[in-house]
């Protein structure tokens, strides 16, 4: 899985070790209901389209994508080509670009230069001074899309570039701080998260939040001390996120998750997610305190993936942790 999601202080669907999980569950891992689950809630609804419910009340850190550079390696001409991809992007169309790879079979080097033909990213690139520049890409394929489309444009300024896949961030980070890569898609919250951690000890006080600017700044300032320095951050974001059925959001007139509380909260509601969503901060505790949002049970699941996708379509459970730029989110 994504290990860049794990529900930890770190992010419409589509990234970590897990604790145990929790409760009595019998063998379909549904957990008795919770205390406090006052109101008669919403019964699950079986659906094929999902949807992901706004996080209306910013309950999840910011993880947009942007670009990390090795300070060293980088210059304006760099960073523009990069920006190029950044403005191209919003989350509806990282979500197709996705669904090109996960859900259609298409190669991330095919899906991006298909994407790059038809947005036009290439047009107007100034030239930079050019030179070898590899871009790392983490191991999964949203990622690995990225980096191809960082190496379309840096390919249009004038770089010789190689996309070279390295796996987890605990391996790419130190390599793009040696300058041994020279670039990354990255997601804002969680590197932030990560420096700041690397840099402070696991207890460090958070400076990821829901607000992009506040986080971005302490990005670029944690960042900074280790030689890396940034991109503009896109519209598009890959962060933890909670989905149901269309039909399910289409009875009950939900469009947030402030909806879903005023309207859901209570008995019959089942939310779904990775084992150690009770104990999470930005999971079900997290959905109590910030929204008032109580659960009649809680079926442990995968995180994301397609078990919870499947219990979703099929009616089991009535919300899922998702992925918010999982390609299973585009219409048709």
């Amino acid at each position: 899985m994504r290990t860049r999601m794990a529900l930890s202080a770190v992010g419409l669907l589509v990234a970590a070790s897990f604790l145990a999980a929790c409760g009595e569950e019998g063998s379909s891992g549904t957990q008795a209901p919770q205390t406090g689950a006052a109101g008669a809630g919403c019964a699950p609804e079986a659906g094929d389209q999902l949807v992901v419910l706004a996080d209306d009340k910013k309950l999840q850190t910011v993880d947009n994508i942007v670009p990390a550079i090795n300070a060293k390696a980088s210059s304006p001409q760099l960073i523009a080509a990069l920006d190029k991809v950044s403005g191209a992007l919003d989350t509806p169309k990282l979500i197709s670009l996705n669904k090109a790879v996960d859900v259609d079979r298409k190669t991330p080097k095919i899906a991006a230069e298909e994407f790059a033909s038809s947005s036009g990213l290439t047009t107007e690139i100034a030239k930079g001074p050019g030179g070898k520049i590899t871009v790392g890409a983490a191991n999964f394929s949203e990622n690995k899309t990225l980096a191809e489309l960082y190496r379309i444009t840096l390919t249009a300024a004038g770089y010789q570039v190689t996309v070279q896949q390295i796996g987890n961030r605990e391996l790419y980070e130190p390599a793009l701080e040696r300058g041994e890569i020279q670039v990354v898609p990255e997601y804002v919250g969680t590197l932030t998260e990560f420096l700041n951690k690397k840099a402070n000890g696991a207890s460090a006080q958070p400076l990821a939040s829901g607000d992009l600017d506040k986080t971005f700044g302490a990005l670029k300032d944690v960042g900074g001390k280790v030689g890396l320095t940034f991109g503009t951050p896109s519209a598009a974001a890959d962060q933890n996120a909670f989905a149901v059925t269309k039909a399910f959001a289409d009875k009950h007139s939900l469009t947030s998750l402030s909806d879903l509380a005023a309207k859901c909260s209570g008995q019959a509601s089942v939310l779904g997610g990775p084992p150690e969503c009770p104990q999470r901060p930005f999971c079900q505790p997290g959905l109590e305190k910030t929204y008032n949002l109580k659960f009649g049970s809680f079926k442990t699941l995968d995180a994301g993936g397609p078990q919870t996708k499947t219990a979703l379509r099929n009616g089991t459970i009535s919300v899922g942790l998702v992925f918010s730029s999982d390609g299973a989110l585009a219409a048709g």
